[in-house]
């Protein structure tokens, strides 16, 4: 048991010590993955420890003093802008420091107060705040309660044909998000498209890209359907997810958002090249691309007569003569009897005598003074006082109004529905991916909160192209970011400053295996009831043969019930002479002495014999006799 509970407490402590391990080891796997040899990290540790030498040499003459042991610092990866490769439509990584290609909107909101109307919200090009990788910047939101909007032109429209379309770019709310948007607009090719005027009535093809304000957490795609009969557009968004987003808005991280749709009309959202939602353009859009093929006839209406109770009151049913609708809930109780002691001319309250009417009370205008009331102190240790009533219980006769009861209805037709009739604007679109193409991308945001860093857009239509592209750029970041993350116990203390019910949590965990180890080390087991032979197994002095003992003592209890039964037929026997008529005749007669010694000798004989043989063969007996010998 000592050693399970051991072998328990190792792996308790390693599997804490891989826990802890975890975020750097993989971190550093990571960096191994995603940069190769093109990552270039600089051994920080030997420019250190020459700086370190370069202070001792100068200053040689100065006191030794006793060197304190420092914490080995994190390696440092050296910035590399990734290079777009294969075939791509746009490709921004900022990393140029300009806004060179990027258009800011100068166009105003309709129908906002004039204040807040214009698109003056401004932009900047900048490293992150706190920053893993100097010299990766990035585009970043940089004032709060205002409209943004900046754009820029693609490569080369994007034609919605045979190949999937890839879009994806990096958001890092570095200061948290209180209420806004980080959604990109794919804006559609149209001969007035003007991005100097971009704003919200601008058309885009697609929408996509996080966006946050209260506790509602919403990562949207939206994409604009060309009604093929009327020529208008209706937005169509895609289900909710069902992972929970959270803590990609609150962990001050760099996600990477990635939105793929396919020729065979299926979509999927990807977070840090996760899966959070997928489905079909046909199936899974609110509302539905194609219109259904019925609908209710606007102009039926429900006939007069149409029957929609399942239930009704039995029309036979009367009310019994007996059924008293006036009798009252609750009646005085008659069996009660008044408690002995109650003062009945005592009242419950009384003016205090202890108050003074104010100087200032004016009678005229404040009316006759009264005392406040207070408990009677001559009722606290009576049972009541006042006049005494008899409490009220429920009344056994009370049944209320009458009401007749509820059967099915035998007119019951159901609950009416308008009749179906041919849709009038029902069309049949099996190829939505064939999407109005684009030709810019744009961000229109509103944001109660500043700071928003945008970076790495990219559209392709080459999945190994945009995942080439996030591995060079996004998972850069990421294997920085985890080579920075703080230990286990970090981590833990962190999460509970922001809920402390977690203190409870790493009570329970430390105290139950301690708990467990008290209970297995320190409480024995209860010594059982042990069997002869095992406790002659214990020594290795001479015992006597445990088998042996065991059938000479079943041989004497067979000796035993054998003098028994010998005991109980010679009795018997003896009772049958008594009664046989020979005996009845010899007891008529006087019998003498000598013949009833001689009997008495012989039954004492037989006594002693069968005695003496139950001796001789109990194992007791032979056993005193070898004692003897």
């Amino acid at each position: 048991m000592d050693q399970k509970v051991g072998l328990l407490v190792l792996l308790l402590a390693v599997g804490l010590l891989c826990l802890s391990l975890a975020p750097v080891s993989q971190a550093e796997d990571l960096m191994e993955d995603v940069l190769g040899d093109e990552l270039d990290v600089e051994d920080d540790l030997g420019i250190a420890g020459r700086e370190e030498e370069e202070e001792l040499e100068g200053d040689i003459q100065d006191e030794e003093a006793p060197l304190t042991p420092k914490t080995p610092p994190i390696p440092k990866v050296t910035y590399k802008a990734p290079e777009p490769m294969g075939e791509h439509f746009i490709a921004e990584s900022f990393d140029r420091g300009t806004l060179d290609g990027w258009v800011l909107s100068s166009a105003k909101k309709d129908d906002t107060d004039e204040d807040i109307a214009k698109y003056d919200g401004k932009w900047a090009v900048e490293d992150m705040k706190d920053s893993k990788l100097p010299g990766d910047k990035g585009l970043v939101l940089k004032t709060r309660a205002k409209h943004h909007a900046i754009s820029a032109q693609l490569l080369r429209p994007f034609t919605f044909d045979t190949k999937p379309l890839i879009v994806q770019y990096e958001v890092n709310f570095q200061a948290g998000i209180d209420c806004g948007g980080a959604y990109v607009k794919l804006l559609s090719q149209t001969p007035d498209l003007n991005l100097d005027l971009f704003g919200d009535k601008t058309p885009y093809t697609i929408m996509f890209g996080p966006d946050k304000c209260g506790e509602e957490y919403k990562l949207h795609f939206i994409f604009r359907h060309k009604n093929p009969k009327t020529g208008e557009y209706e937005e169509k968004h895609a289900k909710k997810p069902d992972s929970d987003l959270r803590t990609y808005y609150t962990d001050k991280k760099t996600h990477l958002y990635t939105l793929v749709v396919n020729p065979d009309n299926t979509f999927e959202v990807l977070v840090d090249q996760t899966v959070v939602n997928s489905g079909s353009l046909l199936t899974d859009m609110t509302p539905a691309v194609n219109p259904a093929a019925e609908i209710e006839d606007p102009d039926d209406q429900k006939p007069e007569d149409w029957d929609e109770r399942p239930k009704i009151q039995d029309p036979a049913a009367t009310k019994p003569e007996d059924w008293d609708e006036d009798a009252p809930a609750q009646i005085p109780d008659e069996d009660a009897v008044k408690p002995d002691g109650w003062l009945d001319d005592e009242p419950e309250y009384i003016g205090d005598p202890d108050a003074v009417k104010p100087e200032d009370w004016d009678e005229d205008m404040d009316g006759e003074w009264e005392a406040p009331q207070v408990p009677n102190p001559a009722c606290e240790t009576a049972p009541g006082c006042g006049a005494w009533k008899r409490p009220m219980i429920d009344n056994p006769n009370h049944k209320g109004k009458w009401k007749p009861p509820m059967i099915d209805n035998p007119n019951y037709q159901g609950v009416w529905k308008p009749r179906k009739v041919p849709n009038p604007a029902f069309f049949e679109d099996l190829q939505p991916f064939r999407m109005t193409p684009f030709s810019a991308v744009g961000l229109e945001l509103w944001s109660m909160t500043s700071e928003i860093f945008f970076d790495n857009f990219f559209i392709t239509d080459d999945r190994s192209t945009a995942e080439r592209w996030a591995a060079d750029g996004w998972g850069l970041k990421k294997a920085a970011e985890g080579a920075a993350d703080p230990g286990l116990a970090t981590q833990m203390m962190s999460a509970a400053e922001e809920r402390p019910w977690l203190w409870v949590v790493y009570v329970l965990t430390v105290a139950l295996p301690v708990v467990l180890i008290i209970v297995f080390c320190c409480t024995g087991k209860k010594k059982s009831s042990e069997t002869p032979a095992a406790e002659y197994k214990k020594t290795d002095e001479a015992q006597p043969d445990v088998k042996e003992e065991e059938e000479e003592e079943e041989e004497e209890e067979e000796a035993e019930e054998k003098a028994e039964e010998a005991e109980e037929k010679a009795e018997e026997a003896e009772e049958a002479e008594k009664s046989s008529p020979a005996a009845e005749q010899k007891s008529d007669g006087e019998e003498s002495p000598a013949e009833n010694e001689e009997e008495d000798a012989e039954k004492e004989t037989s006594d002693d014999k069968l005695e003496d043989d139950v001796l001789r063969r109990s194992p007791r007996n032979r056993d005193r006799k070898v004692r003897k010998d």
